[in-house]
């Protein structure tokens, strides 16, 4: 236990919970500025709009009825188990210990949705003409970019170096 708390673990877990917090400040900024699903054109391919996801990525299962809530948040506990061990492991690793914080912080921010509210608040909308991406928030932009921090760090490390 006294491992999660060395300095450089600190420094990750200080990295996640910045996550946390940014994430939960817009959110509550968007939630208390905007009436559900009310948009607010921002440039000509982005906009503002608060909208609730019951479901994951791309409103994946929001419609199953209910059960997905309690599951994703699961998903979400073992996610942070796993990343924490991880985080461990590769604490002075920056590259590594930057992405799996950044992972960590998302995931955890998402839960903290589905535990308090019951829904993900997503509010960062792109869109052109007939494309519109799905609106998300920057708890998945944290995984996201962790994401393929952890993907580059994959494929640019130096065989043998694990």
């Amino acid at each position: 236990m006294r491992d999660f708390f060395s300095p450089a673990m600190r420094k990750w877990l200080g990295l996640a919970v910045a996550v946390i917090v940014a994430d939960h400040l817009t959110k509550f900024w968007v939630s208390s500025a905007l009436d559900y699903q009310q948009a607010i054109p921002v440039l000509p391919f982005f906009s503002l709009v608060l909208v609730h996801n019951t479901g994951a990525a791309f409103s994946f299962l929001a419609d199953a009825g209910g059960w997905q809530r309690w599951f994703f948040i699961a998903v979400g506990i073992v996610a942070t188990v796993v990343i924490m061990r991880l985080l461990k492991r590769h604490a002075e690793d920056g590259r590594m210990a930057v992405a799996l914080a950044l992972v960590l912080g998302g995931a955890l921010g998402n839960v903290i949705d589905r535990v308090v509210l019951g829904h993900v608040i997503d509010f960062l909308y792109f869109h052109y003409r007939s494309f519109a991406w799905p609106a998300f928030n920057v708890a998945d932009s944290a995984i996201t970019i962790g994401a393929a921090l952890l993907v580059w760090d994959s494929l640019h490390r130096k065989p043998g170096t694990r």
